[in-house]
């Protein structure tokens, strides 16, 4: 897995993509999930695109919480969150 993940330019590691991307509602709950989604992983930074300027906001006002509940799922390496608008 890793091997494929370096091969499309994934900088993350297989635990930290399983964290993010197959947990996500675990990671931000129902509310959030319905709202925002995970981009990508930048290094230490998770992307995440939010479809309305209000949730983004909330978003990055929560961001805190967010990355202790990745944290507290098992990835240790994700050190901040960036927030954009990705209308449908």
């Amino acid at each position: 897995m890793a091997q494929l993940l370096g091969r499309l330019g994934a900088s993350a590691s297989p635990g930290t993509m399983e964290v993010i991307f197959t947990r996500w509602d675990e990671v931000v709950g129902a509310e959030f999930a319905q709202h925002l989604q995970p981009v990508r992983v930048d290094g230490a930074v998770l992307v995440v695109g939010a479809d309305h300027p209000a949730w983004a906001t909330r978003a990055r006002m929560d961001s805190a919480q967010i990355l202790a509940r990745v944290r507290v799922l098992g990835d240790t390496t994700i050190e901040r969150i960036e927030v954009t608008i990705q209308r449908p």
